[in-house]
């Protein structure tokens, strides 16, 4: 009743032309609304569209400044025959993955959906079907997350004013002025509306909404350019569950955004915000683009990946882990050694991610290892990222352990009070313990640690 009573609020304040106030929910009730995602902890990222033809960076049409003319020839030749959404949900679910995004709309303006409002889709290419379609069923099939990746920028629609992340950007106020006669972002912004209610409409449940960017300044666009809260607010009606980012230019409003979303780099800390941790995800690349590169060799390798996904659940946050498909609509060889190398040490060590957080304040993590803790189950796991040497000291752990095992194959570890050293002392002694560790590292790419911790 309430959102429907805010969706009649809506309708009036657009006829006014004041923005709509948004949903305001409780701290607890976002925690619920977002706990799915939260116990998820790694997702698929995908970005495909015509730019996996020229196969060397998504913003290729940007970084070589084409024009629509140049670019065509890819949407006439567009024709993924190759194209399986079914393999794609196996080789997720299989790497351990639980929810998956996909890019309907990247910056380029192609629809990978079926639309009224443009002829640029993929229904209207060789290929003549609407991929997302097929996309959503295949991934429900395995019981993933669906989400929706959208692009607010478009350097395909004639009435999206140019701007400086346009393919045909200018250097002075004059010149942006002249390229953008006659172009009317009122039309686009009913443009973008009209597409986002398809999006969540035609498909069912949708989890998540990706929208991306923001970039408020000088010849840039923000939040009256999207007409954000409006937006934002037909989303929250049609899909009210839905689990939105952070980059509609928001994060001041109450209500704008549901987590945030470092992109491309590791946090130091777990995100604050006016001193409180919040939800957070961080979108990285198997490699340096987001769509198909052929060409692309900066490939992350299997222990950086894994790496990177417990280091990001030991601060609280999310990985989504992107894979950009080939113009026939496979995924790299590449990407697939990778995921298949997640899978490996997810089949075994996947307790230590899924339901988990950061550890609490109390246990100090030791060199050369991660923390993760799972609250309901109190479990503590330590990933050793550099395998020790048969002693292995947790300093302040004396008390706290009731069971000790590796979490791969469950197998007994044995633990007390450290022996007597030269550099020992006797406080030292009463507050660490030490594991005994097998010489040779199992045959793990990062062991795992299970401990259980008395009540």
């Amino acid at each position: 009743m309430k959102f429907r009573n805010t969706l009649i609020a809506l309708v009036l304040f657009q006829a006014l032309g004041v923005t709509a106030q948004l949903p305001v929910e409780t701290p607890e009730q976002k925690a619920e609304r977002l706990q799915w995602w939260t116990d998820a902890r790694l997702g698929m990222f995908i970005h495909w569209g015509l730019y996996a033809s020229p196969a060397r960076h998504e913003w290729v049409k940007k970084y070589e400044r084409i024009s629509d003319e140049e670019y065509q020839k890819y949407f006439d030749l567009f024709n993924p025959d190759l194209y399986d959404p079914h393999k794609w949900a196996r080789m997720a679910k299989k790497a351990g993955m639980k929810y998956a995004v996909i890019t309907t709309k990247h910056h380029e303006g192609f629809c990978l959906f079926d639309t009224k409002y443009t002829d640029y889709s993929a229904t209207n290419t060789a290929y003549g079907k609407d991929l997302i379609k097929e996309w959503v069923q295949a991934f429900r099939d395995e019981g993933l997350g669906v989400g929706f990746y959208y692009s607010l920028i478009d350097w395909h629609h004639p009435d999206y004013t140019i701007d400086s992340r346009h393919p045909q950007s200018a250097e002075t106020d004059e010149e942006y002025e002249m390229l953008n006669e006659g172009r009317d972002m009122d039309k686009y912004r009913k443009y973008l509306k009209d597409q986002v209610r398809e999006l969540l409409t035609n498909y069912g449940k949708v989890d998540i909404l990706w929208l991306d960017y923001s970039f408020p300044g000088e010849h840039g666009k923000g939040r009256n350019d999207w007409d954000s809260e409006n937006l934002l607010q037909m989303v929250r009606e049609l899909q009210p569950g839905i689990i939105v980012n952070d980059r509609l230019d928001l994060r001041n409003v109450e209500g704008g955004w549901d987590f945030t979303t470092p992109e491309q780099y590791k946090v130091t800390r777990w995100p604050h915000r006016n001193s409180v941790r919040i939800p957070w995800e961080t979108c990285q690349t198997f490699s340096g683009s987001w769509g198909y590169y052929r060409d692309e060799t900066t490939w992350k390798g299997n222990k950086q990946l894994l790496v990177l996904l417990i280091e990001s659940v030991s601060k609280g946050g999310n990985l989504l882990l992107n894979v950009g498909p080939t113009a026939r609509g496979t995924f790299d060889s590449r990407a697939q050694e990778r995921l298949e190398g997640m899978g490996e040490w997810m089949q075994y060590n996947s307790p230590s991610i899924y339901n988990c957080t950061q550890a609490p304040d109390e246990f100090i993590r030791p060199d050369n290892c991660l923390l993760t803790y799972n609250p309901e189950t109190r479990r503590l796991y330590v990933h050793l990222l550099d395998y020790p040497l048969k002693r292995f000291y947790l300093k302040g752990f004396a008390g706290k352990i009731k069971y000790a095992q590796f979490l791969h194959d469950r197998s007994e570890i044995h633990f007390g009070s450290p022996r007597k050293t030269v550099t020992y002392n006797e406080k030292q002694e009463s507050e660490d313990i030490i594991l005994m560790l097998p010489v040779v590292k199992p045959d793990i790419e990062i062991p795992v640690i299970e401990l259980i911790l008395h009540d």
